[in-house]
């Protein structure tokens, strides 16, 4: 990703909301209208645009990619999105007390490198505040897998929450404030210009973007990759 002081802040947030209206999506919303005011505030007159992927939209798409087949089109679209963005808000319903599999199959899909150094929000809702601690008990390990950035602050909110906008509202501006700082230090880009290519885990990296003239293919394993033998003259030692 390329980006300079005065390119515009992308905020993704991915709603695995499933219904039709969605408090999953409702929470996303509100956590991205907070993040766009606190960036405002940190950096005025600083442009942010906020997007929104809804995976139910793209379930039937990433159930048939969780396969092994090719990514659709559309489905594609929605990682390029995510593997674009600045940061991250990651939103789902709790079911059986955890995240759905329709959000960690979207996840699952992704290149392991998407996510590096990228600053994301926790949040989850659910019927009862028994599963308060599903952001950081379930969601917190797979994005810490992903390398990503997670804030500090997670925002739960069971269906009484939403009762309570005013107690609902301090955590979402609190994680919110922690994702806008994080953010107007564009952290992602100053972690990946340093160290991008110490971070490569695939060879299709969004971690580097290391050319193939970079790479070096006169090795014996990649000699033996490719379908050749390894080398097997002597080796000179040079005494160290």
């Amino acid at each position: 990703m390329t980006t300079t002081p005065d390119s515009p802040f992308e905020v993704v947030a991915v709603s695995a909301g499933v219904s039709s209206p969605s408090t999953t999506r409702m929470l996303a919303d509100r956590i991205g209208v907070a993040t766009r005011e606190q960036l405002a505030a940190l950096l005025p007159g600083a442009e942010v645009r906020v997007r929104v992927v809804e995976l139910r939209e793209l379930a039937s798409d990433i159930a048939i990619a969780s396969t092994g087949a090719l990514k659709s089109e559309r489905l594609n679209e929605a990682i390029a999105t995510v593997a674009r963005a600045d940061a991250l808000i990651a939103v789902t319903p709790v079911f059986k007390a955890s995240y759905t599999g329709l959000f960690k199959s979207f996840f699952d899909v992704l290149d392991d490198d998407v996510l590096l150094s990228m600053p994301v929000v926790l949040a989850a809702t659910a019927g009862t505040p028994r599963h308060a601690l599903v952001p950081d008990s379930d969601m917190r390990p797979l994005f810490a897998y992903l390398r990503a950035m997670a804030v500090p602050t997670s925002v739960f909110a069971a269906t009484e929450d939403w009762a309570d906008p005013a107690g609902l509202g301090r955590r979402i501006k609190r994680a919110a404030t922690e994702l806008a700082a994080l953010t107007a230090a564009r952290v992602r880009q100053e972690v990946l210009g340093r160290q991008g290519s110490t971070y490569q885990r695939t060879f299709d990296s969004h971690g580097s973007q290391d050319s193939l003239a970079d790479i070096d293919f006169d090795t014996d394993l990649m000699r033996l990759a490719t379908g050749g033998v390894a080398d097997k003259s002597p080796r000179v030692s040079d005494g160290r």
